[in-house]
Parts: structure tokens; sequence; C-alpha cells
């Protein structure tokens, strides 16, 4: 080892530790925030819970490396200072909660995709409904009356004009039910999606990386 190394190490070490700290603070103030409102029972509790702890258990896992860092640059030659204890354990509860979460997000995956389901499924028994409507020219004739009291046609429409009227109606209120349903699946796409690689996957992910953090620290 040179000697310009083994002097920046001991000036190095240090403000890595502090880094790490730092940002494993703010991660115990996000949670903590967020602990400090706790209603398990309450569904949207729980999903946010889970976004906060996926969002900022990066932070803490950067900090907790930093940290570890700074115990190999400070200490290369002792086998477990207690900083790294600290940082073995930190990592282990932090893993531990990011695989609490993944039920609960697996199950809030499961009631949004259902709800949406249930609202979509809705809407397209409104869509159906309002074609079978379209298709009885007593209500075709009914509207294109209506068209023509309400001013929307010549005062000398003919009965063909007011159908004919009356149809274009329909067929651009059927489009726009058509397109509000296709984008209502655009956002459950969305929505589900973001869920499950954005929250699920992402925490097993950090769950893993934090388990090989601990065994990191005390090997």
């Amino acid at each position: 080892m040179s000697a310009s190394h083994q002097e920046s190490s001991p000036r190095l070490a240090p403000l890595l530790r502090w880094l790490g700290l730092t940002l494993v603070l703010l991660l115990a103030l996000q949670i903590g925030v967020v602990l400090s409102a706790a209603d398990w029972s309450d569904e949207v509790y729980q999903q946010l819970l889970i976004e906060r702890l996926v969002s900022q258990a990066p932070m803490g896992f950067i900090g907790l490396l930093l940290m570890l860092i700074s115990s190999r640059l400070d200490q290369p030659a002792s086998a477990r200072p207690p900083i790294r204890i600290v940082v073995c354990v930190l990592s282990a509860l932090l893993a531990l909660a990011m695989i609490a979460v993944i039920p609960l997000g697996i199950s809030g995956n499961q009631s949004l995709s259902g709800e949406a389901d249930q609202n979509l499924n809705q809407k397209r028994g409104q869509l159906e409904m309002a074609r079978q409507q379209s298709a009885n020219p007593d209500n075709v004739k009914i509207l294109g009356e209506q068209l023509a009291q309400a001013g929307q046609l010549p005062a000398d429409a003919t009965d063909e004009d007011k159908a004919k009227a009356a149809q274009e109606f329909i067929d651009k209120q059927l489009s726009q039910m058509d397109q509000q349903i296709q984008q209502a699946e655009r956002q459950r796409n969305l929505a589900v999606n973001q869920r499950r690689f954005g929250g699920t996957l992402s925490a097993v992910v950090l769950a893993v990386a934090l388990a090989l953090l601990a065994i990191a620290a005390v090997l």
C-alpha cells in the first residue's frame, strides 16, 4: 500500500461514516413519520407504508454500505468492530421489513386490480346497454325529436334528417364511452404494473441486497 493511500484512508473513512449515518438517519425520519400515524387496518395506510419503505430503503442501503466501507478503510485488520455489527443488525432489520411488506403488496395489488376490473365491467355494461338502446328505432326517433325541439336542427328538418342527426349523436356518445373505457384500461394496467414492479418486486430485490449487506458486514 502506498504512503499517499495510507494517509488518505484515515481521512476518508470518517467522512464516509458520517455520510452513511446521515442517510440512515434520514431513512429513520422518513419511516418514523409514517409510523407515527399507524393504522394497520387501513389499506391506504398499508400501501403508503410500502411505497415509503421501498422508495426510501435504497437510501438506507447506500448509507449502510458507506458505513461498512468506512469501517473496512479504518480498521481493515479488525474482524468485527462495533460499526460492522451495527451495519449487520440494521441491514437485517431492513431486510426483514422488506420481506414483511411483500405479502401486503401482493394483497394490495389484487385488491386494486379487483376494484379496477369491477369499475371497467360496470362501464362496459353501460356501453352495451347504450348500444342496445341505440338499436331501437323508437329511441332514435324520440332523440331526433328532442334534438329538433332543442334547436339543434333546422325548423324544416324532415323525419329522415332527425333520424340521421340522432344516429350521429348516438354514435358520437358511444365512441366517447368506448374511448373512456380504453383509457381506464390503460390506467388500470399502469397502476397495477407500477405497484407490481415498483413495489412488490422492488421489495424482493431490496430484501436480497440488504441480506447480502448484512452478511458482508460480519465476514
